[in-house]
């Protein structure tokens, strides 16, 4: 069969969600094709991949010149670049049997463009978000899951369907040295993550990201990793779709930046491999889903509601039970004091969260059990058209 994997997204953080899945399939014998909008995306699904990316064909695609010139304006309100992608490739992703996407942009092909191929979706990661739940998932034919959590409430809300999903796990922990303990400082004291979203209206930065990166200029008890989602500096205008809000990003003062304490990272593939997850003692952030990758080793967590939000009970903020949960920068100071001391409550929730949200299962890998479904899913579906 002829399977196609699309990256179409300005940054790389998407990629190593689906992409340790195609060797797995060209070891089931398929002919795949990786099809990428980006030199930066093809390179990381060549580090990726590259036991096998000798048997994988890479196609490039772009958009017209009317298009570029239109996006440069079009791109501060909508992701006019990826629409247009999938509008003007159409004639080649219908070459496929199926495409397999890690995000519900792809949905268009089906909703919007006619495309009569099968669609394969698997979430890039696995977060609370109410944007993660959305209608558009009903246009995928097949959803593959990284655990009960994730299953049970797109179930819920009627977004999947018998025989079109399956909890496989989460194929980026396929590829990551779990031990791993990264050093970034030459001292012993505990190094904060700092990772706020991109959202204008969750994340924090926008309210109290300068002050959060303030206060640990000024003191000398901790180390900060500051690496938000890569989204974040990619633009200087985010606008969210979900909230209906735009705002402009302001830049780092230079007074913040090369400091021996702090470590400021806006974009780097360290952002998205888990370098920092791995390498830091306390996380800080408000709704980004890396904070379930973050308890893969159950540590302190500390959350900024920045947007008042009413937290309690909504399963979109469901992150937020494993840990403190505060609402100024002036109370961060205590919170990280107390964090050691108060992971003992939070250290069971994390632990029956992560086996909630993440699938796994001894004696195989999560992209293994994802080729398989994508393989066993199309023979079946094969055999019904005939």
């Amino acid at each position: 069969m002829q399977i196609g994997f699309l990256f179409n997204h300005d940054c790389i953080h998407q990629i190593a969600h689906t992409a340790p899945i195609i060797c797995e399939l060209v070891a089931l014998g398929q002919d795949v094709s990786v099809v990428t909008s980006c030199d930066a995306q093809e390179r990381q699904v060549r580090a990726i991949i590259a036991g096998c990316a000798a048997r994988v064909r890479f196609i490039h695609i772009d958009i017209s010149r009317l298009s570029r010139a239109i996006n440069v304006v079009a791109k501060a309100v909508l992701p006019f670049r990826r629409i247009a992608n999938l509008r003007e490739n159409v004639g080649l992703f219908a070459r496929f049997d199926a495409l397999v996407v890690p995000e519900t942009t792809s949905a268009l092909l089906r909703s919007h463009f006619n495309l009569d191929v099968r669609l394969v979706y698997l979430p890039h990661g696995a977060g609370d978000r109410a944007i993660g739940f959305r209608d558009v998932t009903r246009f995928f034919d097949l959803v593959l899951l990284p655990g009960t959590k994730t299953r049970d409430r797109m179930l819920a809300g009627g977004l999947v369907r018998p025989g079109h999903h399956a909890v496989i796990g989460y194929p980026k922990f396929d590829i990551i040295d779990m031990g791993a303990r990264p050093r970034f400082f030459d001292n012993d004291r505990p190094t904060v993550l700092y990772n706020p979203h991109f959202d204008p209206v969750l994340s924090s930065w926008w309210d109290m990201g300068l002050g959060v990166l303030e206060w640990f200029a000024r003191q000398d008890d901790y180390n900060l990793i500051f690496a938000p989602h890569v989204m974040l500096f990619r633009r200087w205008l985010h606008t969210s779709v979900e909230h209906r809000r735009i705002r402009c990003r302001w830049p780092i003062p230079e007074r913040l930046r090369n400091l021996s304490h702090i470590l400021i990272d806006t974009g780097s593939t360290r952002s998205v491999d888990m370098s920092y997850v791995l390498a830091a003692d306390i996380y800080l952030g408000d709704a980004s889903s890396q904070v379930y990758e973050w308890i893969c080793n159950p540590r302190p967590c500390i959350f900024l509601n920045s947007h008042g939000a009413r937290w309690q009970g909504n399963p979109s903020y469901a992150h937020w039970n494993m840990g403190q949960v505060i609402d100024r920068v002036s109370a961060l100071p205590r919170a990280l004091a107390v964090a050691q001391e108060q992971q003992a409550a939070f250290a069971r929730h994390q632990r029956a969260a992560f086996a909630a949200t993440f699938h796994t299962e001894a004696g195989g890998s999560a992209a293994g059990r994802a080729a398989r479904e994508i393989v066993y899913y199309l023979l079946q579906d094969k055999r019904a058209a005939a």
